[in-house]
């Protein structure tokens, strides 16, 4: 029983108990208590509250055959049948049970509700029933009776409510009417089960509301008997369930397309692994190349979260892929129009940019402190074109065999119908990149009259100056994690405080100062950090968050802070807390 029913039959001021499929009783209310003249102990008393029963004629009634244990046995309700309880001082209450069995989803009985109707006071009983008939008429389920030959005979307000139809349009009237033509056998199913007395349990099933709907529901069935105990109609409970029924619909759309993303980034990832192993000079070229493919595609995939899966900016693309390792932003420079990229071009176009990072850091221009890298690209209907030119870095000489990752960069375009042409020039490569642009989700955001130029962030291959000698406070619960923060200052030259793992241990830190910057764990063990940002913005000591759940967990306020997202590389941790240092 969900809280909210348990409430309503504590509530109620008729005698209501409950037990489990073995007859142990599990609820009692307190009218229940009055009626028998006693407490009894929930799991041990079994199939009634009273300690002695007897029948109608006052014949000893022993407890295993009660009308609640003979409904248990049989798997069938009890119907009509009248006992005498005696309380323990004494006295003794003729009453009438109405067991009901319950079951689970499998039809398995779980155990049974009994409603006791103390026949010493009928009046009484007839005031229950007038608020049981309330309570139909106000339900939000649609309550309808109807004779055996279909024709309706009771529509109540929750009726309505689902299915549009009055009352008076429906009373008298076949409930063929909102059963659509294709399961009107289904209807004949159902009146020849009633017919034996069966109890239809729920079932889900489509029915025709007013305005031509076809409205899920699902619906209970359970047999109408005159006092003679003969089948005379039915009672039929119907709940709306086309809400549910469309979010599982959703949730299979969507389990499917995450079923097809994951196969084919699994796919994607054993390309790239044969391939690069088939090429590889030596087992740690081989995990230097893997590894650094896979995390371009890790990469592209976080870009791609970000936007629902929907869409990249080239620009994020191209900051991700090119700005690992290369030895110098200030060289490296990018423009063109603003473009949200569709999410597989976007991969592409990622694992493209991977492969020309990572040659030109090896060979190329990002190679040599004097090399220069521009990245420009236009958009020509609906047609991308970007160009890659290294210039300034080491003579440039046609190789004697083409890699996989110039493979890699062909065949990847020719899949986006696209091209890619590679020209080793004596000042540097160049690469001239074509990609269809796919649909309306790669139409370019905006095309500006001029070209925007933007230097790339890059990580670093030399430690900041500025963080020679700085003191850091780590903030991080994570110990290992923490441990290796701390190497990758030390190594920079900075002194470390702490680290700290906890609120407490933070605020005590901080309190006592002696640092100049700090890497805040946005979550520590669950709890929020905001008090930690406050107080470190009051003492006008700079710091940076580090988290995994994305600047949407931020504290209120710092949501345009310094940010690390985990996991990140030594020179993304060295660079962050460098541009917390700008007097420098």
């Amino acid at each position: 029983m969900t809280a909210a029913s348990t409430e309503f039959l504590k509530a109620l001021p008729v005698a209501v108990y409950a037990t489990d499929a073995n007859g142990f009783i599990t609820f009692f209310n307190d009218a229940a208590i009055v009626l028998w003249g006693r407490t009894p102990v929930l799991g041990k008393d079994r199939w009634c509250g009273s300690m002695r029963l007897y029948t109608p004629e006052g014949a000893p009634l022993a407890l295993e055959d009660c009308p609640m244990a003979l409904s248990l046995r049989s798997g069938e309700p009890v119907l009509d049948a009248e006992a005498i309880l005696e309380r323990p001082d004494g006295t003794r209450i003729p009453f009438r049970p109405h067991p009901t069995l319950i079951r689970d989803e499998a039809g398995r009985i779980a155990g049974a509700l009994n409603v006791l109707i103390d026949l010493a006071d009928r009046a009484r009983a007839d005031s229950e029933s007038a608020r049981l008939a309330a309570i139909v008429a106000s339900s939000d389920d649609a309550i309808v009776s109807k004779t055996l030959d279909g024709t309706i005979t009771s529509w109540n307000a929750g009726a309505t409510r689902i299915f549009g139809y009055e009352a008076d349009e429906m009373v008298g009237q076949s409930i063929l009417r909102i059963i659509p033509p294709e399961l009107r056998e289904e209807e004949a199913e159902i009146v020849a089960r009633l017919a034996k007395g069966e109890r239809i349990e729920h079932f889900d099933t489509v029915r025709l509301a007013k305005d031509g709907r076809r409205l899920n529901i699902s619906l209970t069935v359970s047999p109408l008997r005159d006092r003679f105990g003969r089948v005379v109609g039915a009672s039929k409970v119907a709940r709306d369930i086309t809400d549910r029924k469309q979010s599982e619909q959703l949730q299979r759309l969507l389990f499917d397309e995450l079923n097809h993303r994951v196969k084919n980034t699994l796919a994607t990832i054993q390309a790239i692994a044969s391939q690069s192993l088939r090429r590889a000079a030596s087992p740690q070229d081989f995990v230097t190349s893997f590894s650094g493919r896979v995390q371009a595609l890790g990469r592209a995939h976080d870009l791609l979260v970000r936007h629902r899966m929907k869409s990249a900016d080239i620009m994020a693309i191209i900051r991700d892929q090119v700005v690992l390792g290369s030895a110098d932003g200030a060289r490296t420079t990018c423009s063109g129009p603003l473009l949200e990229l569709d999410a597989q071009s976007a991969v592409q176009l990622a694992l493209v940019l991977h492969e020309l990072a990572t040659n030109a850091r090896k060979y190329g221009a990002l190679s040599a402190p004097t090399g220069r890298l521009e990245i420009t690209w236009t958009i020509a209907g609906a047609e991308l074109d970007l160009h890659w030119r290294e210039t300034g870095g080491p003579e440039v000489a046609l190789p004697d065999r083409h890699g996989f990752g110039s493979m890699l960069i062909e065949r990847t375009l020719q899949g986006s119908r696209g091209s890619a042409r590679l020209a080793y020039e004596p000042g540097g490569v160049e690469c001239r990149i074509r990609m269809t642009l796919l649909d309306e989700s790669a139409k370019p955001l905006e095309l500006h009259a001029a070209e925007s130029h933007v230097p790339i962030e890059s990580a670093l291959d030399v430690w900041p100056a500025e963080l020679a000698g700085k003191a850091i406070l780590i903030v991080e619960d994570e110990p290992l994690i923490a441990m290796d923060i701390e190497q990758h200052l030390r190594s920079a030259g900075c002194r470390v405080v702490g680290p700290a793992g906890t609120l407490s241990a933070a605020h005590e830190i901080i309190g006592k100062g002696g640092f100049d910057a700090a890497l805040l764990d946005a979550n520590l063990n669950g709890e929020r950090v905001d008090q930690l940002a406050s107080l470190l913005a009051e003492k006008q000591i700079p710091f940076a968050f580090a988290s995994g759940y994305g600047r949407d967990s931020l504290p209120g306020g710092f949501s345009e802070a310094a940010y690390l997202s985990k996991p990140f590389s030594a020179n993304q941790l060295c660079a962050a807390m460098a541009r917390l240092f700008p007097q420098a």
